[in-house]
């Protein structure tokens, strides 16, 4: 026999099943978005470097499908306009990534994160910083987008940022920036670890849309759970 609160209780089991649903979708998506990162991030760096000329153009970011692009540039690096970005750190220990301008043939710059260096844990710039390679150097690296945060992240101040952005570092270079950064990878400078390869993880989402599927599931159990609860102790006081 349906009662108000069997019925109420079946409507709202019904739709926390559906909201349980919609979530495991998410996740699903978000499993499938990572998967068509990683495997952008696998074909690109899979292939040859490229002339930096032929991704990248002044005013135009870099297109989502380009990152992760194997490139090389050539040009003299300006260790006066070079920045270290402060609080990155490699497996839980303090550090900061040396970021060099690269100045090209037709005038232009390139944002170079030359690698990473262990510091204390302070907010002061490191000192000892290993100096780049004199005269002209054609590196190689991995192309980045620049990072979206605000201007108080990314406008140097004391030589330091917290996130690289062509845009924020406009002014203090002083020659007109190509959008973006590569990582570099080649040639190594002594002193400074080079960025790693990246890895999108998606087997949490995975589980978490399996993890709520289940409990939709069990939002459907429910209801019938509870209701047969007081007819079994109707028939044992019987």
């Amino acid at each position: 026999m349906f009662t108000r609160r069997t019925i109420l209780l079946t409507l709202g089991a019904f739709a926390v099943a559906a909201l349980c649903v919609r979530l495991g979708f998410w996740q699903w998506h978000r499993m499938e978005d990572k998967q068509h990162q990683q495997a952008v991030i696998e074909r690109n760096l899979s292939a040859p470097a490229v002339p930096i000329a032929s991704v990248l153009r002044v005013g135009r970011a870099v297109p989502e499908d380009d990152e992760w692009t194997r490139v090389r540039a050539t040009g003299t690096f300006d260790a006066r306009r070079q920045v270290t970005v402060k609080f990155t750190t490699r497996e839980g220990k303090p550090g900061a990534d040396v970021v060099t301008p690269l100045i090209l043939a037709d005038g232009a710059a390139l944002l170079v994160n030359r690698g990473w260096l262990a510091t204390a844990n302070t907010n002061a710039r490191p000192t000892d910083i290993p100096p780049p390679p004199r005269g002209e150097v054609t590196v190689e690296g991995w192309l980045r987008p620049d990072n979206q945060a605000d201007d108080n992240a990314v406008v140097p101040v004391d030589g330091q940022v917290r996130a690289i952005a062509s845009h924020g570092l406009q002014r203090y270079v002083g020659h007109e920036l190509l959008p973006g950064f590569i990582n570099q990878q080649k040639p190594r400078t002594v002193g400074l670890a080079p960025e790693p390869a990246p890895h999108v993880g998606h087997a949490l989402n995975f589980f978490y849309a399996l993890q709520w599927w289940f409990f939709a599931g069990l939002a459907l159990i429910g209801p019938f759970w509870f209701g047969r609860a007081p007819q079994a102790k109707a028939m044992r006081s019987a």
